[in-house]
């Protein structure tokens, strides 16, 4: 069985006892909180399991699918994610979470990673570490192709009558619940199905990052993603990481500079791009 990855916080009674105790405990100046000891970073512990711990929502496409039928996780950072994983000699094994639960299921040591097309924010930056970037995005609306000209602008969507449809739990409910004040918000609990919901009429229009507009756009010839290379924020999405680790943080990034330069990132994007 692996060994678990804890995190070791010692007050200073608690060091000062062991070191009078004759412990062989040392500390760190400056030391964070929460930081694992250095025999026991991730860097080490998931070569010698073998097995890499990945947290994904599976219902953003173009980034994580979990396909119902067959209990099978797709997309770009689910490839990206066996990428990784094979570099250090080890298989990806997916964890389903959700928008809500993802940063506690890191920080619980559920996973060893978070992936699929996690957003950069501050308030997760508090809690637990990010890579370096790897992609540029931000809000933008999608709708019916025929009511695309009628939702260009905040102002536009933010009117009576609007009907906003929104996923619980993360960065699209946030920006829905400080932006719209007007029109009415729908809350759908299935970010798989919420598409199909304004092609049915009933939502109008969904803000979500511009990256997965257009995306959608391909699955629903209906639907028409509005100005996503303008979109109304800027946003960066990174892999979410546990604070503290540094070792292994050093390695994920070093590992997708690599990974965006020598073509292994785009190469599983166009594969998506094409379906």
């Amino acid at each position: 069985m692996r060994p678990l990855h804890r995190r070791t916080a010692l007050s200073a009674l608690a060091l000062t006892l062991a070191t009078a105790a004759g412990g062989a405990v040392v500390a760190t100046a400056g030391e964070r909180p929460g930081r694992p000891p250095a025999d026991r970073t991730l860097l080490d512990t998931v070569r010698a399991s073998g097995e890499l711990r990945v947290c994904t929502t599976g219902d953003y496409r173009p980034f994580t699918h979990l396909d119902p039928a067959t209990g099978e996780f797709t997309g770009i950072d689910v490839d990206m994610a066996a990428d990784l994983a094979e570099s250090l000699g080890a298989e990806a094994e997916f964890v389903p979470t959700t928008w809500a639960e993802l940063l506690d299921d890191l920080t619980s040591d559920a996973c060893d990673i978070a992936m699929g097309g996690v957003s950069v924010t501050l308030d997760r930056a508090q809690e637990a570490y990010f890579s370096v970037p790897y992609l540029v995005d931000g809000k933008a609306p999608i709708a019916r192709c025929e009511d695309a000209d009628r939702y260009r602008t905040l102002e536009d969507i933010d009117q009576p009558g609007v009907r906003v449809i929104v996923n619980p739990g993360g960065t699209n409910e946030r920006f829905v619940n400080e932006n719209i004040e007007r029109a009415t918000v729908v809350r759908h609990p299935d970010n798989t199905t919420i598409f199909e919901e304004i092609v049915a009429g009933r939502a109008d229009v969904m803000i979500t990052d511009g990256s997965e507009t257009r995306y959608q756009e391909t699955l629903h010839p209906e639907l028409c993603a509005i100005a996503p290379d303008d979109p109304f924020t800027f946003a960066e999405k990174a892999y979410l990481l546990p604070r503290g680790d540094e070792e292994f943080r050093a390695y994920v990034d070093q590992w997708l500079h690599l990974a965006l330069n020598d073509g292994t990132y785009d190469g599983y994007a166009a594969e998506w791009q094409n379906n």
